[in-house]
């Protein structure tokens, strides 16, 4: 069987891609010659932003926005539609970023509709765009999905129980899927970044002081980028003998 890790010319579908670590996704990956199709939930003026900062640097290589909620699975169909009609095909790389997290840490403050609501957007998403996205994968036996999850899956985290069940939830899909559908060319990871400054659930390293995540406890001494998490994602959809594995940047952080 021949190794086919050229990610070129793929085409790759981003969620939640309008600023942090999904539009730090999108550079690295334009910058590795992959064609994008980016949504957005509500900051339509950021995605744009992005599209033109790209573009400028390559006209060539085509680039789509969408506006999506993930937590609508109507939403989620009609953004496959929209994809296969602006490409010409379904993604090739399945980045699913986009998620929610409020921060609410005692399980006595996290109400009924906040624990439905974070694993709508956080797991049943990640479950219907990987559904939408795998026959096309199939049909080529080849295919990179990678989620974005947290360090939260594992149970330290500066949010509450529901959102470590969302993000453990994710790990659990991934690693199911990479075990049985090795064999079809399509490999299934997840990044799970923590203390990641520049995103919208912790803008500077001052949200973070006196919290478990304070930089004053990660043992390189400082929060992470985005970017390094996008260099995580690019290796991941360039590496196709890597699945089924669960990725911590968390800079030492257990």
């Amino acid at each position: 069987m021949g190794v086919d890790n050229e990610i070129k010319g793929r085409l790759a579908l981003i969620t939640g891609a309008s600023g942090g670590i999904g539009a730090a996704c999108a550079r690295d990956l334009f910058a590795h010659g992959t064609r994008l199709a980016l949504t957005y939930s509500t900051n339509k003026d950021s995605l744009e932003k992005l599209v033109l900062e790209l573009q400028a640097q390559d006209k060539n290589v085509k680039i789509s926005s969408h506006q999506c909620n993930v937590a609508k699975e109507e939403d989620l169909q009609r953004l496959f539609d929209e994809v296969k009609q602006g490409h010409g095909q379904h993604p090739d790389i399945l980045i699913a970023n986009a998620g929610y997290g409020k921060r609410v840490s005692n399980i006595l403050d996290i109400t009924l509709e906040e624990w439905d609501y974070t694993i709508t957007v956080n797991l049943r998403s990640s479950f219907i765009l990987t559904r939408l996205a795998v026959p096309h994968m199939l049909a080529q036996h080849w295919g990179r999905v990678v989620y974005i999850t947290s360090i939260a899956a594992g149970g330290t985290s500066i949010n509450g129980c529901h959102y470590s069940a969302s993000k453990a939830g994710v790990q659990g899909l991934s690693k199911n899927l990479a075990s049985k559908m090795g064999k079809e060319g399509i490999t299934f990871n997840d990044v799970a970044p923590a203390m990641i400054t520049g995103t919208g659930m912790i803008p500077t390293e001052e949200n973070l002081r006196g919290t478990p995540g304070d930089v004053k406890g990660i043992p390189v001494g400082r929060s992470g980028s985005t970017g390094e998490c996008a260099n995580v994602v690019t290796m991941l959809c360039r590496t196709g003998y890597m699945t089924g594995q669960s990725v911590l940047l968390s800079g030492g952080l257990k």
